[in-house]
């Protein structure tokens, strides 16, 4: 006599818990893929003991942002990184596409000399401080608690690193048709470490270098200071390259405006993450934003101060109000 045995129904993807479902794409190759997480009684598999182990127990487990489980978090847009390649290529595409026009249009020779001069002051020493922000979102990325968070702060690095190569492309352009000491080293240096409206914003985030506590490195950069810039360059810089007859940097900022929503999206995801497993959070959040937001006003009231120098002038004040206005959007977004 034979009998049929009955089929036994099959576990997919265990690692993930009792999910019942197949993952999809993007968790399949995103979910629990950080190497760090043995947790005890450290997170690295070697000598807990060891600098790198105590380096995470301190500024990752030790840190007072905290939930039971980041694993649950999710990017809005759900990127991988085939997702993020494919859909910034387009982007490049379109930039490439853009400086082409212009350097056959020859746009940058009609550019006003006092123009071209507020540009070595305002433009062109911005790859030291995006370059921080770079940097600082590497950090983020590589201490962050799930791959989920890991993955949106490495994007937006790269999101970054597209910005500062992009503006170090046309700083050379500027330079061959307005002077090599334009694209000079000693150029960006002398305004990024002697005029003293960039001092504010340097002291800032050398100071966000050394903020180490990945929560409050987070805050810092995610929520106070990095949107603030963004607010700066993409919309108040665009509107004043335009003003001054400038059509490709207006361009070019509006372009790069997509990726600061990006990043304020997960951002404001992961806010609203840890704050509904925990509601405590709101005011350790609150808390870094209070002492970091001093800083970045004085960083943003310190460049408004150049936008006065360009042959046809933005008002300092002005300029920062709409900065902060829309800094204060944010943050009610993020606090909601």
């Amino acid at each position: 006599m034979t009998t049929t045995r009955g089929h036994r129904q099959r576990k997919t993807w265990s690692v993930f818990g009792d999910v019942r479902r197949k993952p999809t794409p993007y968790e399949a190759v995103t979910g629990s893929f950080h190497h760090h997480f043995r947790k005890q009684p450290a997170p690295f598999e070697m000598d807990p003991q060891w600098s790198i182990n105590q380096w995470y127990l301190k500024h990752r487990e030790g840190s007072a942002l905290q939930v039971d489980n980041w694993e649950d978090f999710r990017d809005p847009d759900k990127l991988t990184y085939k997702d993020y390649v494919s859909r910034q290529h387009e982007r490049e595409v379109y930039v490439d596409a853009l400086i082409d026009e212009h350097e056959a249009a020859g746009t940058i020779n009609a550019l006003d000399p006092a123009w071209v001069d507020t540009l070595r002051t305002l433009f062109v020493p911005l790859r030291f401080p995006l370059h921080v922000l770079q940097m600082v979102s590497l950090y983020v990325g590589q201490m962050a608690p799930s791959s989920y968070i890991t993955n949106c702060a490495h994007f937006q690095a790269g999101d970054e690193l597209r910005r500062i190569q992009r503006i170090a492309y046309w700083t050379k352009v500027l330079a061959n048709a307005h002077g090599d000491d334009i694209a000079e080293t000693a150029t960006a240096r002398h305004a990024w470490e002697q005029d003293p409206a960039w001092q504010p914003l340097r002291k800032t985030l050398e100071n966000l270098l050394i903020a180490y506590d990945w929560g409050e490195a987070f805050t810092a950069l995610n929520i106070v200071i990095k949107p603030m810039v963004d607010a700066l360059l993409n919309q108040s810089f665009g509107t004043l390259a335009e003003a001054n007859g400038d059509r490709f940097l207006a361009a070019l900022c509006t372009e790069f405006g997509h990726d600061a929503h990006r990043s304020q999206q997960w951002t404001q995801a992961l806010a609203h993450y840890a704050v509904e497993r925990d509601a405590a959070l709101a005011g350790v959040l609150d808390g870094w934003v209070r002492q970091w937001q001093p800083r970045a006003d004085k960083a943003v009231e310190g460049l408004a101060g150049l936008f006065a120098r360009a042959p046809q002038p933005l008002d300092p004040a002005g300029v920062v109000t709409r900065v902060k206005e829309a800094h204060g959007e944010f943050l009610a977004g993020t606090f909601h």
